[in-house]
């Protein structure tokens, strides 16, 4: 499957003036627009909330001068967000989804799954696969390599913090009611939260990302290893949508 960036997929919005909005403030505006239509009990639409509050917390980040390459960050993270906007468009237009979005989008509206799980299998889907093709077309695009401990790779790792915030309180806003009110449904989002860490996930979309831009020059292990990713990463997602109720 083309990647958004091999597609022309690009996110832009313009305010009233005509004028192009800053990248990470569009992909936030994306995301509201994405997030608007959708149910309220959707896998998607939860999912989507947790994704824009992390847009948001990057693009607060962004404006108070924190990163030491923000041109870097600001564009990683529109053609990150592409990558989802292309499994949506994908989605909509009757097309195979990847297979690590199919799991969140197949079990979309089923009952006894809850919010949380929806939000961490968006997640899982969106940083263990499409981060690690975001990474390697954004350093490719500025002609940066993927060693660690560069400047790149230290604005990187610096949004981890940010993110666990992030997604501690969106934890907390979804789990109420029914997971609040069982405690062996509770108990069980927590088992799933336990084998899960974003600081970890981001982690390792770097070094898949590395071993992606190490094979990139030969086309059968390439695609070989894409293959894979998406494999992996919607087994895993199934493992996080089973039903507890």
């Amino acid at each position: 499957m083309a990647t958004a960036a091999a597609r022309g997929v690009s996110i832009r919005v313009m305010d009233a003036g005509g004028s192009v909005i800053d990248p990470i403030e569009a992909v936030a505006a994306r995301m509201e627009a994405i997030g608007a239509p959708l149910a309220e009990d959707d896998g998607v639409r939860r999912f989507n909330e947790l994704y824009l509050a992390v847009t948001r917390a990057v693009a607060a980040q962004s404006a108070d001068n924190r990163f030491t390459d923000a041109a870097f960050i600001s564009r990683l993270d529109v053609v990150f967000a592409d990558l989802y906007v292309a499994a949506l468009d994908d989605l909509t237009a009757g097309r195979k989804p990847s297979r690590a979005w199919a799991p969140l989008f197949e079990a979309r509206a089923q009952k006894g799954i809850a919010p949380l799980q929806f939000a961490i299998a968006g997640m899982n889907a969106h940083i263990n696969h499409d981060l690690v093709l975001a990474l390697v077309a954004t350093t490719k695009e500025f002609g940066y390599g993927l060693d660690r401990d560069t400047p790149q790779h230290r604005d990187y790792a610096s949004v981890d913090g940010l993110l666990q915030r992030v997604q501690d309180e969106i934890k907390e806003r979804f789990t109420t009611g029914i997971v609040r009110d069982i405690d062996r449904v509770g108990g069980a989002v927590d088992d799933i939260l336990a084998n899960w860490s974003i600081g970890r996930a981001r982690d390792n979309a770097w070094t898949q990302a590395q071993i992606l831009h190490a094979i990139a020059k030969n086309d059968f292990l390439r695609k070989q290893f894409e293959t894979a990713l998406a494999r992996n990463v919607g087994f895993a997602g199934r493992a996080l949508l089973i039903r507890l109720g």
